[in-house]
Order: structure tokens, then sequence, then C-alpha cells
């Protein structure tokens, strides 16, 4: 993956737009591109647009949208950015955390009204650092859905997709404009395509494990459960250009995938009342800081796994969920009548699981700073899964302004026509995983799509 001088270069094709990502947020973008009237053309390594939307859960938060005025529930930007910055710690560019915000509802608004993308409101929980609830998903709320959503509403909309074409090449001008890109195919064969602009939507760096060991040690080891095509590219090319990387140290862990099955598990079983409890069979943190931090507490169990306990309440919760039911089809769940067989069938220390599960009926707030007061007791018979903490994506990434344009190293002037959203820029969750509020992936993905696209036709109309 280089940057060369686009002085003598001849193109096979020119496009006014070309994306190179087929994810969320490259057909976001390329849709939005096209409702401004500019020409665009998509680029996908894969054969089939996916990308790490398809590994998601689905989710996309957002405040004032009708789904929300259904419920009755208030929400605004400003409550949407304070929760960001909250969990962030003020670490957030403010100008994207607004645009984010201000932009949320009305882009499920414009994809559900002008090009059939549905979403509902996911109701029954609220994930930890949402004031309100404000999650948007498919029905069927899986990543899965949602890319497959969107792919149709670009096939409906004409949108040019070339799929197993990998971009090799950035072919640029001494200050930093881009001409082109060539791409290349799995039989060898390639093409150089020429564009007026640039978006960037090929996500992070979570497939490289030189960078992940260079920029989150912690998560070397840890299962990677985020697109093998995440390597770095579009941090590297636009450094290249003379853009600058930011928060290269944060990403979205998650501390609740089954193993050996690989199936994500909702956090919602632990907001609601489940707990986690380790190879001793006690609990190891505060299960409601969030999902993302909470993948580093479990490889730091013994043997680097966990297994989350719930009762048959949660059982029927999770059942809402597609990932959940496949895990339960494939085994993954275990059950049994009491604390004593459970701990038999997981290979647990008896008592000391029975004493973990016996303080879910506690009133007060435990030694990890969690309210027990706040979800019932679980209660027989009771289910379980065996869980790891994995890495997702990254969250570091090229620094923008609220256009998605990417600003020239050190400074607040843009290239001139370069521009990236989701995991390719920096997003929004400071420079920890702890700083990751629950959706801010998809979030950065579908709203800063949008905005890249709309921005990407003002350069080229």
């Amino acid at each position: 993956m280089s940057v060369e001088p686009a002085y003598g270069i001849q193109f096979d094709l020119q496009v006014p737009i070309l994306i190179v990502g087929g994810g969320a947020c490259g057909l976001t973008a390329a849709l939005a591109a096209q409702d401004k009237g500019a020409g665009v053309l998509v680029v996908e390594r894969d054969p089939v647009p996916s990308g790490s939307t398809a590994l998601s859960s689905g989710m996309v938060p957002a405040c004032g949208t009708a789904q929300q005025r259904a419920k009755g529930i208030e929400d605004s930007p400003a409550l949407m950015a304070a929760d960001i910055q909250r969990k962030a710690e003020g670490e957030a560019d403010p100008a994207v955390v607004a645009a984010l915000c201000e932009n949320s509802g009305r882009t499920l608004a414009w994809l559900s009204e002008s090009h059939g993308v549905a979403f509902e409101l996911v109701e029954g929980f609220l994930y930890p650092g949402h004031s309100v609830m404000r999650m948007h998903a498919p029905p069927a709320i899986t990543g899965a859905a949602l890319i497959g959503s969107l792919t149709g509403a670009a096939e409906a909309a004409g949108i040019d997709i070339v799929a197993n074409a990998l971009a090799t090449t950035l072919y640029a001008e001494a200050d930093g404009r881009v001409r082109g890109v060539a791409i290349a195919r799995p039989d060898g064969s390639g093409e150089r395509i020429g564009c007026e602009a640039l978006v960037l939507a090929c996500n992070g760096y979570g497939g490289n494990a030189a960078m992940v060991r260079q920029h989150i040690p912690e998560m070397a080891e840890a299962e990677y459960f985020g697109h093998p095509g995440n390597q770095g590219d579009a941090v590297r090319w636009g450094e290249t250009l003379g853009g600058e990387a930011r928060h290269m140290s944060a990403y979205q862990g998650h501390g609740s995938v089954a193993m050996p099955h690989r199936i994500l598990i909702t956090w919602a079983l632990m907001m609601e009342g489940g707990i986690q409890v380790n190879a001793n069979g006690q609990r190891f943190s505060n299960e409601h800081h969030g999902y993302s931090e909470q993948s580093v507490a479990v490889l730091s169990q013994p043997g680097g796994v966990a297994w989350n306990v719930y009762d048959g309440r949660l059982h029927d919760l999770g059942r809402g969920f597609e990932d959940y039911r496949t895990a339960d089809a494939q085994g993954a769940v275990k059950t049994a009548a009491d604390a004593a067989a459970l701990a038999a069938t997981l290979g647990l220390p008896a008592d000391a699981l029975a004493a973990s599960i016996a303080e879910t009926h506690e009133t007060s707030v435990d030694r990890f700073g969690r309210d027990l007061s706040k979800t019932p007791g679980l209660e027989p018979p009771f289910f379980a899964v065996k869980v790891a903490g994995a890495l997702f994506h990254t969250q570091g990434g090229l620094r923008i302004d609220g256009a998605a344009r990417v600003l020239k190293r050190g400074t607040d002037t843009p290239l001139p026509n370069l521009l990236a959203g989701g995991g390719a820029a920096c997003g929004v969750s400071g420079s920890r995983v702890e700083g990751y509020l629950s959706g801010n992936g998809l979030l950065s993905a579908v709203v800063l799509g949008r905005i890249a696209g709309e921005t990407a036709s003002n350069f080229v109309r």
C-alpha cells in the first residue's frame, strides 16, 4: 500500500467520487453523494460488501428520532453529546461530536424514507453510558441485516460497486490532492481509477497484528472479531498525504463473545441483572461499566475467559436477539436447575458460584461499584455461556473536521479532496478503551458516511 506521484499517470476510468470500502460507511456515503447528484463508484476488496458492519449488532445510536418520539422518549443532540463526552472524559473532538449528534436522527430518517432502510428502537434495557434509549437497529438486530439493507439500497439506486477490488496505491500531487487509485484483482489484473474526491471508508487497523501490538498491546493476544481486511491502509495513506493520526490507542472491545462459537452475546443480559464469574466462580468487576472495557477485565482472568451467568427471565430477553438464538442453537447456552448443578456443568467451585449468585439479591452498592438494587436477583433455573474478551475494531484514525474532511497535520486546514469516515477517521471515544460509548462505531460509520458523501458532492458539483 503506497502513495505515489500522480504526474504522468494515465487512468483507465474517471469518476467524480471514489469510495474505498463497502461497509456501512462507504455505502451510506455513496447513497448521500448520489442523492446530491454526484457520480460515485465504490471499490470493495471482498466479493460482496460486508466489512466490520456485518460482524456487529447493527445498532446505531441516534437522537430526536420518530421512533423515540413514538415511545415518549425525550432526547437531544446536547444530551447525546454530553453522554459521549462523559464516557470519553472530554477527549473527543467537540466539532465531530456535534456533527454526529446533530445529524444522527435525520440520517436514520433519510435512510428510511429515501432508501427503505428500516430501523426500530431497541427497547427493554439501557446500554451503559446512555441517558435514554437511543439505539436503533434493523428488526433482526444484526449487523448482517444492516449491511444487507444498505447493499440493497445501493443496488436499487444504481450505484456502481466494484467487488474483489483491493485498493493498493493512491496517486496524489505534492499538495496532497488525490488524483486516483490503483486497484488489484484476485486474478492479478488491475486498473487505475481517477477521481475528483476520495472517501476513505476502509475501517481501521484491527486486522494488522503489528499495529495492534504497537498501539494497543493489551489486545495483542485477544480474539479479533473484526474484518481481517482492516489493515490500517487509510491511516498510512492519510499520514503520507500530510494528515494526522489521532487516538490510535482507542478501540472497541467486547467482554461477551461466546467461545468457541465466536458469537456475540448481547450485553443486555448483564445490564438487566446478569453477572460474570471467572474460573474460580467469583465475580471480578462491575458488569455495568461497559462491554468494551470488560474485554480487558475478562482477558485478565484465569485462562482469559469468563462465564455469563443469568436466569430464565434474561434467557427470554436474550432470545429476542438473532445472535443469541444462534448461539443457543449451537449449544453455547448451558442451563441447570440450581446453582450446584450449574457449577457441576461448568466445572466451577460450587460454594463460590452459589455465593456469586446470592450476591445478586443484595440491595446495596457492591465492592465493584455496581448498585445491585437496580436489577432483580437471579432465580433458578440458571443459564450460562462461556465467553472471551475480544477486539472488535479500532477507534483511532485520521483527524477530521465536522464535514469529514481529513485535516493537515498540526492544523485545522483540510487536505484538498480527501475525506474519511467510520474506522478510517478518528472516532469520538477519546484515547482509551473505557471511552467507548455503546454504538460509537456505527454512529461514526453511518452518520460520518452521509456527511462525507455530501461533502464530497460539493467538491465535484
